[in-house]
């Protein structure tokens, strides 16, 4: 995944841009999800950060990021969690990006985390979830998230979403992700068989996913959040 550094307007608003894990209703969904996110509740900043997260009832009441509550296991301190992620991609510059992976052991049932093809940071074990994650994930989510208090009011939030540009596949210039793979249980990663595009306020944050006549689909998303046609 491309990595931005996104404008968040207010301390209890965040942007990400992540791999997640899911299973169970949409009201009540359990979840592991790891990325790069710009948080200042969290961090006391606004620099790109590598983070973790998880939950068990959709973020009701349980679920926390990186180590702030016990759940994820880190087992390695080559990669820290909450660390500032460093080159950030610009416009009209280098795109820089990060490779992030959770797979499920088969021995044990947790759920590892492994960052950059060769460095297992740490898992989430499989006792912290009843049925769903516990056993196998039912969705697979590529992209990104905008949390606001002013998501689907008006005034909107100017909070952006990836580089804050919608989305322009030629030019690659916003949230961009490449290399989408599953494994599945015959242990082969593969090309997910079904794939949908789908974004909440289409106005302020758009998607776009390449499949046909390119070597490799592409997943594209991103937006400015409050513009002129989401106000």
């Amino acid at each position: 995944m491309v990595t931005w550094n996104p404008h968040v307007e207010a301390d209890d608003e965040y942007s990400t841009s992540r791999v997640a894990l899911m299973s169970g209703a949409y009201y009540d969904y359990q979840d592991i999800e790891s990325g790069w996110a710009v948080n200042p509740r969290v961090y006391g900043d606004r620099q790109t950060r590598f983070f973790t997260y998880w939950t068990t009832d959709g973020s009701r009441e349980t679920g926390c990021f990186d180590l702030a509550c016990p759940g994820f296991v880190q087992t390695s301190h080559e990669i820290a969690l909450g660390a500032a992620i460093y080159p950030i991609s610009t416009q009209n510059g280098l795109p820089y990006s990060i490779t992030v992976y959770i797979y499920k052991d088969l021995n044990t049932s947790n759920w590892w985390l492994q960052y950059g093809e060769k460095i297992n940071i740490g898992y989430w074990p499989s006792e912290i979830f009843e049925g769903g994650l516990k056993y196998h994930a039912e969705t697979v989510q590529w992209g990104g998230e905008v949390y606001s208090s002013k998501v689907g009011t008006h005034p909107h939030t100017k909070t952006q979403m990836g580089s804050g540009a919608f989305p322009i596949f030629i030019y690659a210039n916003t949230g961009f992700m490449k290399r989408i793979r599953v494994l599945q249980n015959s242990m082969e990663l593969k090309f997910p068989e079904y794939v949908d595009a789908y974004s909440e306020e289409y106005d302020c944050y758009r998607t776009q996913y390449m499949g046909d006549y390119v070597e490799e689909p592409e997943f594209h998303f991103g937006g400015p959040g409050r513009n002129p046609i989401c106000p």
